[in-house]
């Protein structure tokens, strides 16, 4: 009788899921492109650890993670990816522009699984975290997946998903990814928000690409690099409601008056 995959975990499962202060559904699932029957299932939560492991002995714990499938494996429909950051971490992540790491603070009423007074203080801190740093992030991860896409970089001549290059001609995972972070990255660059789920028409537009209605790459390339295109014309002209970089003091002093709560210090 075959013996089933281990799932991968690793982090302190009881000090996260005791210490959290906020989760949310991120991913396909928030942004609003999921397909039925092809996507996983992905969660990003905030914790605040113990003053033992920050002021003692303890070592510090600065994330815990829960996948069903096992280390290495890719998930797929059904499987579920969940990380859980401290608070820390999760804020040197956001004031960064980690586009992920944002996610939390933008998901809907309906995509929010746990949240806490002070879950809710985070929530509202975002104008403090956002700044032009973020775009540039959302640039550097559309970077990324276009490197996937088109075989440059390390990973150039093995694809992630040949099973869709078999079927379409391209991975239209990767090229969904790309013309969604072209997307949002304008989004922020431009208003200083992020909207989730996508906004329509460029949702619709996403999900086209991500279904493999649209046949040819170089018509979504050609989509990508315009929309890149306006991102940096944006910046570089100063149209931005953003800060040059985030409000860390501000960030700082709530994070430590965060912990304080949370450990009753007050």
């Amino acid at each position: 009788m075959p013996v089933a995959a281990p799932q991968t975990e690793y982090g302190n499962r009881e000090l996260a899921l005791t210490g959290e202060i906020l989760r949310t559904v991120v991913g396909s699932g928030v942004h609003g492109i999921a397909i039925e029957g092809t996507d996983d299932h992905d969660e990003m939560g905030v914790f605040i650890e113990p003053p033992a492991y920050l002021m003692g002995l303890g070592k510090p714990s600065d994330h815990y993670v829960f996948r069903t499938q096992p280390e290495g494996a890719r998930s797929g429909p059904g499987d579920t990816d969940l990380v859980i950051y401290s608070l820390r971490k999760y804020l040197r992540l956001a004031t960064k522009g980690n586009p992920t790491a944002l996610l939390p603070l933008y998901a809907p009423a309906d995509a929010v699984l746990v949240v806490t007074p002070l879950g809710e203080e985070l929530r509202r801190l975002v104008p403090a975290m956002l700044s032009q740093q973020a775009v540039r992030r959302f640039l550097g991860y559309l970077d990324s997946q276009l490197n996937r896409l088109v075989g440059r970089g390390p990973r150039r001549g093995t694809p992630n998903r040949p099973e869709l290059v078999a079927r379409f001609g391209y991975d239209v995972k990767y090229a969904s990814h790309a013309l969604r972070l072209a997307y949002q990255g304008r989004e922020v660059a431009r208003d200083g928000r992020l909207t989730l789920p996508m906004p329509e028409p460029e949702r619709q537009r996403v999900l086209q690409v991500k279904r493999g209605e649209v046949r040819e790459l170089g018509a979504v390339l050609d989509e990508i690099a315009d929309v890149q295109s306006q991102v940096e014309n944006l910046l570089a002209a100063g149209r931005t409601p953003l800060p040059a970089q985030p409000d860390l003091a501000t960030v700082q002093e709530w994070c430590v008056e965060a912990h304080r709560q949370h450990w009753g210090w007050t």
